[in-house]
């Protein structure tokens, strides 16, 4: 194929690619994934005495509501067709730098600033790596990670930082008319997050540059600006996920992120996510956390040993990976 013909190709996929009519075709999965959501939950209440109280359920989307805080800005990463494997260790380090901060006799208002420092900085610092270094996004986060996880191990020394101040703690474990503040902060995240990528041209640039980058770069779209704008997000997302998780377990220690990194990678793709880029979205997201939210909520209803969680998500991430592939096999084919 001549070069000619080869720029003609890629204009012609720039120009078929159209988020308003992915935005049309998705309701579909969505609507698959919330009768999901709707039988797991009349499993549960079936299977168990103590889901179907409204204790029970204001914790499920608790629950939900902290794992979506972390999974939305890697959600936009891999829209992009990229990939993050440092946000449970940024949200580690973020979490421990403003634990000692109040520690330390600073205010909460230190404490969140300098959590929101620290996960933006991680997340600009991956963008970089990624955009200007041109590492392989899998190998620059998980470089990171491991930088990152080795500074909170050296910055706690083993040790736990715990007890924080009622007010600072509220933003984990207060309720406003009956409902978490988390929840809140979900439906925040999800509404402007929604608008940003399903009406501005930021959001339209990202699906095509996760579609076809080479094709969106010649159509003028500014590749490298939007891949470090997503990482810096999903660092941003990284630290707000940090100030909740801190306030809602009041304490912080250098492995508190790690057992969330598996569950949000697999949240994203159960939502519909494909890890080549270009196709899913923040509502999928949120089906993906309340669905393993009610499935390790209902391992725990019924005595099973926790041991059993990490296999059972593993499994699911799996199952939605070889989806994904197959999925994608098939739009090939159709094409």
């Amino acid at each position: 194929m001549s070069i000619e013909n080869h720029t003609r190709s890629l204009w012609a996929q720039v120009g078929q690619f159209d988020v308003r009519r992915r935005v049309r075709e998705e309701p579909a999965g969505l609507i698959s994934r919330a009768i999901l959501v709707g039988a797991i939950a009349l499993a549960l209440a079936v299977a168990t005495d103590g889901f179907a109280t409204s204790a029970n359920l204001l914790n499920v989307m608790r629950q939900a509501s902290l794992m979506f805080l972390l999974a939305s800005g890697l959600t936009l990463v891999i829209l992009s067709g990229g990939f993050d494997l440092s946000i449970a260790a940024n949200m580690t380090l973020s979490a421990c730098l403003a634990a000692g901060a109040m520690k330390s006799g600073g205010s909460p208002v230190l404490a969140v600033a300098t959590a929101l420092l620290c996960g933006t900085s991680i997340g600009l610092l991956n963008g970089l790596a990624v955009t200007f270094l041109r590492l392989p996004p899998f190998l620059a986060t998980y470089g990171m990670l491991w930088v990152v996880q080795g500074l909170a191990f050296h910055y706690m020394g083993g040790n736990e930082i715990f007890g924080f101040p009622e007010g600072f703690r509220a933003l984990g474990t207060g309720f406003w008319w009956h409902v978490p503040l988390p929840v809140y902060m979900m439906l925040f995240v999800l509404i402007g997050g929604t608008v940003v990528t399903a009406c501005l041209n930021f959001g339209r640039e990202i699906y095509a540059i996760g579609a076809n980058a080479e094709a969106a770069r010649l159509s003028g779209i500014p590749v490298r600006r939007r891949r470090i704008a997503v990482y810096t997000i999903s660092g941003l997302m990284a630290g707000i996920a940090a100030i909740v998780f801190l306030a809602r377990v009041n304490a912080a220690d250098s492995a508190m992120g790690e057992p969330i990194l598996l569950p949000a990678i697999a949240a994203i793709l159960i939502g519909g996510a494909s890890l080549f880029g270009g196709t899913g979205s923040l509502l999928g997201t949120v089906f993906g956390c309340v669905i393993l939210a009610l499935v390790i909520d209902g391992m725990n209803l019924l005595n099973l040993n926790a041991n059993w969680q990490p296999l059972v998500v593993g499994t699911v991430l799996l199952i939605a990976v070889l989806a994904d592939a197959l999925g994608r096999r098939h739009a090939e084919k159709a094409r």
